[in-house]
């Protein structure tokens, strides 16, 4: 008998999605009236600028966000977080969800739907529905999240401290 082969996990949020969810997230949180940077985000989130650069250009075609150019410049939500939802994100980033091994195109049998295709098909759809109907503003208003943003701004905010410190030490000793 031949054993059978490791199940396979199609249906996963990859980097992408993942990191354009929470860019945007950071930047609702933190939009206070002036652009956010996207090298403030990347601080605060650990995500490379040049991915965040890469993402906010998809983001901002999709009409998600506007940029401002300049000196204190950075990106605005171009819409209400009310009205953003977490399913829009991460369709601008043109992730998927799809939970079917042969990627919804009913190919995955010997070139023909599976057993399984709708039941899997019928998931991915469930997955889409439920992440339109979670949006930016509710994200934020959740405690947990506004802990944790809270936490990233005072660690960032320590680190600048101890760096400005190591500065101000090093000048001393010259």
């Amino acid at each position: 008998v031949r054993p059978l082969p490791p199940p396979v996990s199609p249906m996963r949020l990859t980097t992408k999605g993942r990191y354009a969810v929470t860019a945007m997230l950071d930047l609702a949180l933190h939009e206070g009236g002036s652009p956010v940077s996207l090298s403030d985000i990347s601080a605060r989130q650990e995500i490379s600028l040049s991915y965040l650069e890469q993402l906010f250009a998809r983001l901002r075609r999709a009409g998600l966000v506007t940029s401002v150019r300049g000196p204190g410049g950075g990106y605005r939500l171009q819409r209400p977080g009310t009205e953003i939802s977490v399913a829009s994100i991460i369709d601008a980033v043109n992730e998927t969800y799809e939970a079917t091994a042969c990627q919804g195109k009913g190919g995955c049998q010997q070139g023909e739907i599976c057993l399984t295709h709708t039941l899997w098909n019928d998931l991915s759809e469930q997955i889409h529905a439920f992440l339109s109907g979670i949006t930016l503003a509710e994200l934020v208003a959740r405690g947990e999240v506004q802990w944790v943003s809270r936490r990233q701004d005072e660690r960032r905010s320590r680190a600048g401290r101890a760096r400005a410190a190591g500065e101000i030490n090093l000048t001393v000793l010259r």
